[in-house]
């Protein structure tokens, strides 16, 4: 208020705040995205804390979420989806420089802009290089976006954002998701199926696209893009 600047303020749930560990991931996801100053990047300005609410004050973003235009238009065209992708992978090339692997890579967390500019958004359980907050053994993520490493609890590295960015890529591109059911029916789709290529949903597509997605899909991170 004294700079005269309009922010969001996010509030930790009450019946979250009581938990230290819950607390303690509110505030590193802070402190992780105060740390990443980019134009594709929600920034966060501080958090704190009042009486026994914890907040945080952030950019005060316009616009809507993809998961908000895939529900009403179905699918984007594919120029646009290669936009939006370019846009997604500079913004986590830069965080993953930084220490920062998202680990919920999802269209609810990606707000395009009036001027179609994409900003990524909620790095809540995201990991930080030398935390030991998040042992390995511990599943956190969204079903239908995780990368097998994720599933299988294993140590997470910048390629398993890049996996879920494939996820993301085949969404845009088709309409669809590319493993869906239950939870368990989707852990053992991305651990063992490959979807149909996007250009046997969209025979519209340039089949180039299938690459693309095979290769971010990959089940191995070895086979994945590295970077």
């Amino acid at each position: 208020l004294l700079l005269d600047r309009p922010v969001a303020i996010k509030v930790l749930c009450p019946e979250f705040a009581i938990d230290p560990n819950f607390v303690e991931r509110f505030r590193r996801e802070a402190q992780s995205a105060a740390n990443l100053n980019h134009p594709n990047i929600v920034g966060v300005y501080d958090w704190g804390q009042y009486a026994n609410t914890y907040f945080m004050a952030m950019e005060y973003v316009q616009g809507r979420t993809l998961a908000d235009i895939l529900r009403a238009n179905g699918h984007v065209n594919s120029h646009q989806a290669a936009e939006i992708a370019s846009e997604i992978a500079a913004a986590l090339g830069f965080a993953h420089r930084n220490g920062v692997v998202h680990r919920d890579m999802k269209p609810a967390n990606l707000i395009v802009l009036a001027d179609g500019r994409v900003k990524v958004a909620d790095f809540g359980i995201a990991r930080v290089e030398k935390s030991e907050l998040t042992q390995v053994g511990t599943v956190m993520g969204t079903p239908a976006y995780m990368s097998p490493e994720q599933f299988m609890g294993q140590p997470v590295d910048g390629r398993s954002d890049i996996f879920s960015c494939g996820v993301i890529l085949y969404q845009f591109l088709t309409g669809e998701k590319p493993f869906t059911g239950n939870s368990t029916t989707i852990m053992y789709k991305v651990l063992h199926e490959e979807p149909l290529a996007p250009s046997l949903l969209n025979v519209a597509l340039p089949a180039a696209f299938d690459a693309v997605v095979k290769k971010a899909m990959a089940k191995n991170p070895d086979e994945r893009y590295q970077t």
